[in-house]
């Protein structure tokens, strides 16, 4: 569904994603896990089109998103949902509202049907009953999940994750990521989920994408990489 091949991408003179060829299978959960600034974001926005590679291919559906133009990226990007790494719910905008805002956006519902969407939504992740509250009365994780929620709300069968643990405590990490992976494999979603937190990405991934200084070092199940023999893999699955 998703093929990465040969991307690299430099700001400023400095490479930052070195010759990344990747794959991400239908119905999996790929976790891209690295320190931080090793270019786990930069892939994820390149993977969607909000950054541009300075080689290489990104294929979706058979598509290489970096030929398409601006029109033809946005129609892809429709059918990818995007759960950003600190939410970015809109503060002026209530739970529904920020659910509803994809729903008003790119389809032609009518508001109860809107209404019954987002309610069974909600309800789908335990937030039922919240709607009418706004993201500043809301807990991080709860954040997270409202999130989440607008990233699923059109049925999408893509869905990126950026670091959802983030800033989260480790009962809450644990808890949406469980979230994501019920989801994902509820939904039938092809998942990238970038992370720092080995413990919950081996928690979850079907694979697991070592990133380290812009390049893939390792991919493979969690036991692959608890059993590699790598010297760099041992010792970060470790710290």
């Amino acid at each position: 569904m998703i093929k990465i091949s040969g991307v690299s991408k430099s700001f400023n003179g400095q490479l930052v994603l070195d010759d990344i060829s990747l794959e991400v299978k239908e119905n999996e959960i790929l976790v891209i896990l690295g320190e931080s600034g090793t270019g786990k974001s930069v892939l994820l926005k390149n993977m969607i089109g909000l950054l541009k590679p300075d080689e290489g291919s990104i294929f979706i559906d058979s598509e290489d998103i970096t030929k398409l133009s601006e029109k033809a990226l946005l129609k892809i990007r429709k059918g990818i949902g995007y759960l950003f790494q600190e939410g970015a719910l809109y503060d002026f905008m209530n739970v529904f509202e920020n659910v509803a805002f994809p729903l008003k956006e790119h389809t032609s519902l009518k508001q109860q049907e809107i209404i019954n969407k987002v309610q069974a939504v909600l309800k789908e992740i335990d937030l039922a009953g919240i709607e009418r509250k706004y993201p500043s009365e809301l807990s991080g994780g709860m954040k997270k999940r409202v999130a989440l929620a607008r990233a699923i709300i059109l049925g999408s069968k893509i869905l990126f994750c950026d670091e959802p643990t983030s800033g989260l405590d480790p009962i809450r990490s644990r808890d949406i990521s469980d979230l994501i992976k019920d989801v994902s494999k509820r939904m039938g979603c092809s998942t990238v989920v970038t992370s720092h937190d080995i413990k919950n990405a081996f928690r979850i991934a079907d694979r697991v994408a070592l990133i380290h200084k812009g390049k893939i070092i390792a991919v493979g199940t969690p036991s692959d990489l608890k059993s590699s023999d790598d010297k760099f893999v041992r010792e970060f699955i470790l710290c």
